[in-house]
């Protein structure tokens, strides 16, 4: 559990693990060199040889024996002679050692031989040894004792118990009839294997669980008397096999070696302190362990020993509880050197508490990485550290996701227990309905008593309908806060009784002013849009109506002055369908004939009413003898000074003489007419002439051409030949092929030619023919 990524450290702590991999070598390479040359030295001292005649016959011994040169050196130590019998001869025990050993009991001290010079504690051994013996014996415990001044026994090491039954049988007084002391004073093997008659003569470790049928206590052989006794639990009530109580005995005399080659066997495998705090920490949750300081000769911490630790601690590596006790912080966790969890260890061995900031973590659970969130604490204890990693995704951050979720969504949850009367609010209840939590809670059939008046009719029949029956409810409800309205929801369930009656209401109440005022906002907005969709509609049938007044189609080509005429009028499809384009097409009393198709700016209602007056005022003055460009002055002067002064139009004017077949025309700002004649298409040249309503003092020119039979001339506005985001030339080259593509046929189809997908302007086209001589 630590703040870095979990790959790198699990290289590092690999790497670690093969550099004590092999220091342990050079360690047990160290130990059989010096086991074998103590075990030389111990030989020249009882027969006075040489070191090469010591070894030689140690070499001879194990080769008799059947054993390793290894586990001879243990039986040479562990068989030495009380101190008066210095050179009198080999220890009277080895004559027996001549005798080979069963080859399973070979195997199995070989083995053993070999792992002792690993072993570094009595617990380690008491560990090794339950090991090697459960195969060979059916051993399910090994127990080591020593004694004590005063006869009594303490528990130096212990495997296959649990650390309670250890705690409670660690300090035995001398009683009588303990079967450990009992065989360390007879300085022989007591052999317990009928349960019912030996819990009626020993105490028995463990009792009156009944746990183990059969038993052995073997004292351990030593220079004088014998003061470590080594235990043999096991649950089968058979009795031991003369091949058990061999290989037994030859452990004894195995481990009494060791305990001379550790200097001091009454030294404790671990600390009494290190032993109760394991007996805590085995049943708490969480991960905790007990760390121990590494120091240099000079002082410094060099590394953490893990002294105890509880069952869900765990490194990288995946060691868990007991497997982590005994291995050291930098192997467990190696990234921790430099790092401030490693200082604050340091501080925190100084006596000041040490928390570090929370760090993520990610675990496998049930085969899911997750992350979690962890903070580290250290503290003093005894010698030691006590270090805790606290996992701060649990109850607290539950509730602090919720608090975030109601508080997020403007709710609380409410609960009311209607047999015991208790009713629990989350703060964001009192916070919705504005109450003192010191007030505390309303009980459920007085709730309608905090709404208006006029809403709490209907809250009130919501309540009782779920308290008789269980039904549920989501009742809306106003309450007064302040000077201000607030709009709220409530939305409850019932939990029943086995009979059907309610006996708890849960629910929770939302604030949805917020919303509701959107909610009010929108329908005022959807109001103001109906009423001006009113407004529009009705504009636009009055200007559609005014337009019809003021504009009638002819519903089939007429003739004017020997013309054959075509008119068409499309209204935009978007927006008010009615704008200001016009037409003029009518003789004058001289005999000559007026065509005009202009363009006001805008549409509706405005824009009909400006192109009314354009077009009788045009048809005025030219009928009553003014030219086609002074009545392009006359319109200009009286567009400038109208009510909207800020009118523009474009026009074409033109005066059609038939006697002469001539067209005298002036435009301002108008796209020009296209002639059509002999297969070809082209635009007129266009006079001089601004778009009326833009200066005061324009200057509009005239031109003039004849017409010919067969032509055919087209005024249309700019709605024919514009599109969105296209150049007008495109426009006017596409009316030209769309006309000759045509040739002489109806206007509908020249029409249907031009304009596809929705119209954005008015449309208004004169179709102008001069008949030919067989159609006149």
């Amino acid at each position: 559990m630590d703040t870095g990524a979990v790959a790198e450290p699990a290289a590092l702590a690999r790497i670690v693990s093969r550099q004590r991999a092999e220091l342990e070598r050079l360690r047990e390479a160290m130990a059989t060199a010096a086991l074998l040359e103590r075990a030389k030295g111990a030989l020249m001292a009882t027969t006075g040889c040489s070191p090469d005649d010591a070894h030689e016959a140690l070499t001879q011994r194990a080769a008799a024996g059947n054993r390793t040169l290894l586990e001879e050196c243990w039986l040479t130590l562990g068989a030495l002679t009380p101190a008066g019998a210095v050179g009198t001869g080999p220890p009277a025990p080895a004559a027996t050692w001549q005798v080979p050993a069963p080859p399973g009991t070979a195997r199995t001290l070989g083995r053993l031989g070999k792992a002792l010079v690993n072993v570094g504690s009595p617990q380690e051994l008491a560990g090794m040894l339950l090991d090697h013996l459960a195969s060979e014996t059916d051993a399910d415990a090994v127990l080591l004792y020593r004694r004590l001044p005063g006869d009594g026994l303490e528990l130096i090491g212990y495997a296959g118990v649990d650390a309670t039954l250890a705690a409670q049988w660690h300090h035995v007084p001398p009683l009588a009839g303990f079967a450990p002391l009992a065989a360390l004073k007879a300085g022989e093997p007591l052999w317990l294997e009928h349960f019912a008659a030996d819990r009626q003569d020993f105490q028995l470790v463990g009792e009156p669980t009944a746990r183990w049928k059969s038993r052995a206590w073997l004292p351990v052989p030593a220079e004088r008397t014998a003061e470590v006794v080594l235990g043999v639990l096991r649950r089968t009530d058979a009795a031991f096999r003369r091949a058990d109580r061999e290989l037994l005995r030859a452990v004894a005399r195995l481990c009494a070696g060791r305990f001379t080659a550790l200097g001091t066997p009454a030294e404790p495998t671990a600390p009494a302190f290190s032993r109760t705090v394991q007996s805590v920490l085995d049943a708490l949750p969480g991960a905790t362990v007990l760390l121990a300081a590494l120091r240099t000769a000079t002082g410094e911490v060099e590394d953490y020993r893990i002294e105890a630790a509880t069952p869900d601690a765990v490194d990288i590596l995946g060691r868990t509880g007991h497997e982590l006790v005994g291995s050291r912080i930098l192997e467990s966790y190696p990234s921790v050197a430099g790092e401030s969890l490693w200082q604050g260890y340091l501080k925190a061995l100084g006596g000041e508490p040490y928390e570090g900031e929370p760090f993520g973590y990610e675990e496998v659970v049930g085969g899911v990485t997750v992350t979690g969130t962890y903070s580290v604490r250290a503290t003093r204890l005894g010698d030691g550290l006590l270090v805790t990693w606290l996992r701060h995704d649990t109850e607290e951050r539950q509730e602090q996701r919720l608090a975030d979720m109601q508080r997020l969504g403007n709710l609380g949850w409410a609960n009311w227990n209607l047999v015991t009367r208790q009713i629990h609010w989350s703060s964001q209840v009192y916070t919705i309905l504005g109450r003192d939590p010191r007030r505390g809670a309303v009980p459920l059939d007085l709730l309608p008593d905090l709404v208006l008046p006029e809403d709490a009719h209907a809250l009130a029949r919501a309540v009782a309908e779920l308290t008789r029956t269980g039904r549920p409810f989501d009742v809306p409800f106003r309450i007064r806060s302040g000077n201000a309205v607030r709009h709220l929801r409530a939305v409850a369930e019932a939990v029943t009784a086995p009979d059907g009656t309610v006996v708890e209401v849960h629910g929770f109440v939302q604030d949805l002013t917020a919303q509701r005022s959107a909610e009010l906002a929108l329908l005022d907005s959807e109001r103001a849009i109906l009423m001006q969709r009113g407004v529009l509609e009705a504009e636009r049938a009055l200007a559609a109506r005014l337009q019809h007044a003021l504009l009638p189609l002819p519903s089939k080509p007429v003739r004017l002055r020997g013309l054959r005429v075509e008119v068409a009028y499309l209204p935009a499809q978007a927006g008010v369908h009615v704008g200001g384009d016009w037409f003029s097409a009518i003789e004058l009393p001289d005999e000559a004939a007026l065509f005009v198709v202009g363009d006001v700016a805008g549409h509706g209602v405005d824009a009909v009413a400006t192109m009314a007056q354009l077009r009788f005022t045009a048809k005025g003055m030219v009928t009553t003898g003014s030219s086609v460009t002074g009545a392009l002055a006359r319109l200009n002067f009286l567009l400038l000074h109208t009510r909207d002064s800020q009118s523009t139009a474009t026009l074409v004017l033109a005066r059609y003489e038939p006697a002469e077949r001539r067209l005298a025309w002036a435009q301002a700002g108008h796209p020009p007419p296209l002639l059509v004649r002999g297969g070809e298409a082209r635009f007129l040249d266009r006079p001089a002439g601004m778009l009326l309503g833009a200066c005061a003092d324009p200057v509009y020119e005239s031109a003039e051409f004849r017409l010919e039979p067969g032509d055919r001339l087209l005024l249309y506005t700019d709605g024919l030949v514009e599109r969105p985001g296209e150049d007008i030339e495109v426009g006017l080259d596409r009316l030209a092929r769309a006309a000759l593509a045509v040739g002489p046929a109806a206007l509908d189809a020249l029409l249907t030619a031009m304009l596809s997908g929705e119209r954005r302007d008015d449309v208004c086209v004169l179709d102008i023919r001069v008949p030919t001589a067989g159609e006149e």
